[in-house]
């Protein structure tokens, strides 16, 4: 879910990409504010980003194939039966206040989210499954699981250090933003934040795999995109990432500027429009307020028979996209899911009236369509107000839905969050950055990612809970073989588009831009043709090469992460670990 905030003015802001005090600053123009800076509640795309620059994980992925390479752990391996494995911790890894990391901060980490529900929160998919976490020695962690898993080198979660966070009371309410700089051994060190406004972080001098080459990263949130867009041919800006892509006209308009590049290539998101199944929590209470006649699938299938894909892509994306079909975008192949030709919910505007008829809800003499209370039918969509794309789908819908005698009501919001959470919505815009790995964006749909009252907040993205696909979601977690777990995912795929509640509109291409006179290389994500903002990593920020650097280096690929990460698998193919390499990744690349 993404969500924007009011915006203020960055002060002192960064104009160019050199500071006054000589250090190289690389300022990201972003349309999305933060949502908490503790890794243990964070959810939005920018947050999670930020947690992979300030703290390492267990693994990270190889940003050419996003194969798993090491990150905090340098090895790892499982017992036969794959119930206990065992990662070796790096001896080379500080803390930014000088304290080694080790195994027992790991350790910690997981184990305070098995015993804390606050600390549960964002990542607690990942550790449901843990039965004991140990470390009998600072190099080396233990997992017990109560049954395979297959996320074992895709475990996504932020290490924090123990002797910092082990003060903290309320993990449920602690954001972690009133202390700066933040104790962390990634890559940067967040030293400073104010919210709905900027995030600015320092160079890690110390950092295992080698320091960033700017020495200051500021990600800068702007409401209006075309403002962003205006820092950055002014150059106050050295990067825009879009709403989370730019539009058509914006990435045109930049196409010939001088000294800015444009980056087009096939997205890892997909966008939606979800309906809201009956808002409920864990204890089985129910709250929102929901339309009823949403309960009934003939309504939700006819609902989506009457989007026009074809339309949305030529008229609204204007060709930076691929018609929408199953939860998984074509970038991840294995997964891609496509619905059979007796299946699929095709553009059918006819067919979509025939349905509403069955299921009873009729039109009256003024061509209205009338509920079950005989009241005419209105939805409420909650519409993201910085993303110009929901205003212009919603559009759309409008004229759609309108033929079918139903009335749309656009609630265009800063933060759309707080009706989302509270299921106070019939339809809602949708959209998260899916990863080589599914397993996150797969679990929200799960009875389990409910919160646990209504006053609390679950990991679910909007209220489903399905027990056919909570018996598929724990059979492809435990399967190891990858050809037999995608089978598994696509029948995931398949019962959630059967059941209506999400429709998959699109998969927009990620178009963002950047100043080649302050950036002169950067690392996209894969290195063919990637994204290079909301990386499964912090391969693009760490790599990015300041424009007045000596020497040579690619347009897109720094030399200097090719090399680093070739070492990092030599070094897993050394220890003669027997699994396969998979492309994974999960949690952190939400919205």
């Amino acid at each position: 879910m993404f969500s924007a905030g009011f915006a203020t003015p960055l002060d002192p802001a960064p104009r160019q990409a050199a500071a006054a005090d000589g250090d190289k600053v690389l300022t990201v123009a972003v349309a999305q504010s933060v949502d908490s800076l503790s890794p243990f509640l964070a959810s939005r795309l920018l947050s999670t980003s930020i947690h992979r620059l300030t703290y390492d994980y267990l693994t990270n992925y190889d940003p050419a194939d996003a194969h798993a390479v090491p990150g905090l752990a340098t090895k790892w391996e499982s017992s036969p039966d794959k119930l206990t494995w065992t990662y070796t911790i790096r001896s080379n890894s500080k803390w930014s206040d000088g304290q080694r990391a080790t195994a027992e901060d790991a350790a910690w980490t997981f184990n305070k989210m098995m015993t804390d529900e606050g600390a549960a929160t964002a990542n607690g998919s990942f550790v449901a499954n843990f039965e004991k976490v140990t470390a009998p020695s600072p190099t080396q962690l233990v997992i017990k699981l109560r049954k395979p898993q297959a996320t074992m080198t895709a475990l996504d979660v932020p290490i924090v250090p123990k002797h910092v966070w082990e003060k903290v009371g309320d993990f449920s309410e602690f954001n972690n933003d009133k202390r700066f700089p933040i104790v962390g051994n990634g890559p940067f060190v967040l030293t400073d934040y104010k919210a709905d406004s900027y995030v600015r972080l320092k160079a890690n001098k110390s950092f295992w795999r080698g320091a960033p080459k700017f020495d200051e990263l500021v990600f800068r949130y702007y409401k209006d995109q075309d403002a962003a867009v205006a820092a950055l041919r002014k150059g106050e800006v050295s990067f825009v990432a879009g709403q989370p892509a730019l539009t058509p006209a914006q990435a045109a308009s930049l196409k010939n500027a001088d000294d800015i590049k444009v980056n087009d290539a096939p997205g890892r998101r997909f966008y939606a429009i979800a309906t809201n199944p009956g808002a409920r929590a864990k204890n089985g209470q129910k709250f929102g307020d929901g339309d009823p006649s949403l309960l009934d699938q003939r309504v939700r299938h006819a609902l989506f028979m009457a989007v026009d894909r074809r339309t949305i892509i030529d008229k609204v994306f204007q060709g930076h996209a691929v018609e929408g079909q199953g939860y998984i975008p074509p970038r991840f192949s294995q997964y891609f899911f496509k619905p059979s030709a007796s299946q699929e919910l095709s553009y059918d505007p006819a067919k979509a009236a025939l349905l509403l008829d069955q299921a009873g809800y009729k039109k009256n003499g003024a061509g209205k369509r009338l509920g079950k209370d005989g009241r005419p039918i209105t939805y409420r969509v909650l519409c993201h107000a910085t993303d110009p794309n929901d205003k212009a789908i919603g559009q759309y819908l409008q004229e759609w839905w309108g033929k079918l005698g139903i009335g749309v009501r656009l609630d265009c919001l800063d933060n759309v969050s707080d009706p989302w959470l509270a299921g106070t919505y019939d339809l809602a815009f949708d959209g998260w950055s899916v990863n080589p790995d599914p397993d996150f964006v797969l679990s929200i749909h799960t009875c389990a990612a409910l919160p646990a009252t209504p006053k609390d907040t679950g990991t679910t993205d909007n209220f489903i809970c399905d027990k056919r696909y909570d018996e598929l979601y724990a059979r492809q977690l435990a399967e190891y073989d990858p050809a037999k777990r995608a089978q598994i995912v696509q029948q995931m795929e398949s019962r959630l588009y059967d059941l209506g509640y999400m429709n998959v509109m699109a998969y927009p291409n990620a178009v963002e831009a950047y100043r080649t006179d302050q950036i002169k290389s950067i690392q996209t994500m894969p290195s063919g043709a990637g994204n290079i903002y909301g990386q499964d990593g912090y391969w693009s920020w760490w790599s990015a090469v300041p424009a007045d650097s000596g020497g040579s280096s690619d347009d897109s690929t720094s030399t200097d992460v090719v090399i680093g990460t070739a070492v990092g698998a030599a070094v897993l193919v050394g220890a003669g670990l027997f699994f396969a390499m998979r492309r994974r990744a999960t949690a952190d690349d939400r919205e």
